[in-house]
């Protein structure tokens, strides 16, 4: 039995696959928020980097989903979907 809510539009939850192509249409902005070793040891490379502290309302484009990566990255790393570090490189997930 599923204890949370049905998500909303606010609050709808996308698989990795689903996200990169919805971020790759332009349909919704990718945001890392992760602390800064994490980002730099590999990211999206459509990802925008804003570290959780750092995150205010004014922080995501308005007008369209902003799809948040947190944490590890796992999910993402599982779907075989690319990360690259700063300088462009493949990267792993920290």
């Amino acid at each position: 039995m599923n204890s949370r809510p049905p998500a909303t539009p606010d609050d709808a939850e996308v698989d990795a696959a689903e996200a990169a192509r919805m971020v790759s249409a332009g349909r919704a902005s990718l945001l890392d928020v992760r602390e800064p070793d994490e980002w730099t040891a590999g990211h999206a490379p459509q990802a925008r980097h804003v570290p959780l502290e750092s995150l205010r309302p004014d922080t995501q484009p308005p007008g369209q989903p902003t799809i948040t990566v947190c944490r590890s990255g796992r999910r993402s790393a599982a779907a075989g979907l690319p990360v690259v570090t700063d300088a462009g490189e493949p990267g792993t997930v920290a």
